[in-house]
This record gives C-alpha cells, sequence and structure tokens, in this order.
C-alpha cells in the first residue's frame, strides 16, 4: 500500500505498468514505486546492467527489457509481447551538452528530440493502440515533462524545445483518449535529487549570467505521486502536476 491507496487490482487481475528510462533515477524510484503498490512492472532502458540493478533492488518483481524508445521498430517489437497495459510512464530522456543557440549541433538536436518527444510518441502510440484493443480497454499515459515544458534554462534549447512538444503530445493523447478510457497526464518535476540534478548544488548557470546553487528534493515523492495518478478510479483525469523543490528559480525564471 502507497500513500493509502490499495494493492492494483482490476476486475481481479493485477495491473500491469510500463517505465520507460527505468535504469536509474526517477524511473527506478516509479517503478520500485509502482511494484510496491502491486502494479506488475516492466522497465525498460538501453543499458541492460542499470535495469538488472533497478530489479534486484525492487521491492517487488520488476521484469526488465532492453529498448530504444527512438527506435520504432524495436517499440513495436516490445509492445507485441504485451497482453495488456494500464499504465505507461514515459519516463525515459536525455539532454544535451550546454550551448548557445549558435552552438547547438544537429547531431545533439536531433539526439534529444528523437528520445524526448518521438521516443514518448512511439511508446505512446503504442500503448495507446494495445489500450483500446484489451477488455477490460482503457488506461493511463503519465508523461515526464519538466520544469522546462514551461521556462527555460540558459544553453538549453534543445532539452527546452523537446519538453515543451511533450504539453502538446499529452493535450493529443487525452483529447483522443477520452471517448476511450485513457487518460494523459503530464508531471512537471523541477529539480528531484537524481544523479542528473547532482550539479544544483555547484551551482548552475542562471538567467542573468550569474551561478547559483538551487535546491533539490527526494524523488520518492515523485514516485509516489505517480502511484496516486495511477490508481485513482478510471472517471478522474489529471492532465497537469508540477512538483518541484520548493525555493528553485522557476516562477518568473528569465
Amino acid at each position: 500500500m502507497v500513500m493509502g491507496i490499495p494493492l492494483a487490482q482490476e476486475n481481479g487481475m493485477q495491473q500491469v505498468a510500463v517505465v520507460t528510462g527505468g535504469g536509474s533515477g526517477l524511473g527506478r524510484e516509479m517503478a520500485h514505486a509502482l511494484a510496491a503498490a502491486g502494479f506488475g512492472v516492466t522497465v525498460t532502458g538501453r543499458t541492460e546492467d542499470r535495469l538488472r540493478e533497478t530489479a534486484e533492488s525492487a521491492p517487488a518483481e520488476v521484469r526488465t527489457a532492453v529498448l530504444d524508445v527512438a527506435d520504432g521498430s524495436a517499440v513495436a517489437a516490445f509492445f507485441g509481447t504485451l497482453d495488456r497495459i494500464d499504465v505507461l510512464v514515459n519516463n525515459a530522456g536525455t539532454g544535451a551538452p550546454a550551448a548557445a543557440v549558435q552552438d547547438v549541433s544537429e547531431q545533439d538536436w536531433r539526439r534529444v528530440v528523437d528520445t524526448n518527444l518521438t521516443g514518448s510518441f512511439l511508446c505512446a502510440q503504442a500503448a495507446f493502440a494495445l489500450m483500446l484493443r484489451q477488455d477490460p480497454k482503457g488506461g493511463r499515459i503519465i508523461n515526464n515533462g519538466s520544469i522546462s515544458a514551461h521556462v527555460p534554462r540558459p544553453q538549453g534549447i534543445a532539452y527546452t524545445a523537446s519538453k515543451h512538444a511533450i504539453t502538446g503530445l499529452t493535450k493529443g493523447l487525452e483529447l483522443e483518449g477520452r471517448a476511450h478510457g485513457i487518460t494523459a497526464t503530464q508531471i512537471d518535476i523541477g529539480n528531484a535529487a537524481t544523479p542528473m540534478t547532482e550539479r544544483m548544488a555547484q551551482g548552475v548557470l542562471q538567467p542573468n549570467g550569474s551561478i547559483a546553487a538551487e535546491p533539490t528534493f527526494d524523488p520518492k515523492i515523485v514516485a509516489d505521486f505517480v502511484v496516486r495518478i495511477a490508481q485513482l478510479p478510471v472517471d478522474v483525469a489529471v492532465p497537469t502536476l508540477t512538483v518541484m523543490a520548493a525555493g528553485m528559480p522557476y516562477v518568473g525564471r528569465g
């Protein structure tokens, strides 16, 4: 039980969740929390060793699958192995080296967009199709947005653009899923304490050109929100949720 919510069962069946980018950080925390809540969890990622670490440290069984979400054929093959899916957490993402607009390479731009946006779309598309076919049909798609889905950081234009696009993806999924019991949520996370945000404590570039440390918060809080959303009744939708470290420069950033 997590946050007072009963184990994940529907019509006597264990509910199934897939977490992409589950080899470390937020993805690992989300997978562990969903497994503890009774979901049948599969984590995907590109690095087998990290996925194994997620599974071995989980509080309950977690299955693994090596997957590059930007590879459409691989995504289709993976989702083709599933009998059903109740929750997809689109968490896989990447950034690019900090660079001014004029210095961003086409390769870095495409790599970020291919993973963060196209990868999220491909997984959502495959999950959506399965949610339409399964009995009972329906499900939830939870997209990892970011504070950068609303306001940019300096020298991060590729990441910012990809996360702004996640907002459109989420809204489109929510609209088209409305008639089929499929809901979509965008969780915008600010400075959860993971290896990706360790640099925040040393100081990061601010819009005024200064370098300043920023606060972080426990990523388990994000994972608890994911579980809470995943276990809501089917007639409840949560289009957006923002969870961030108190005091981080978000409101009025830039």
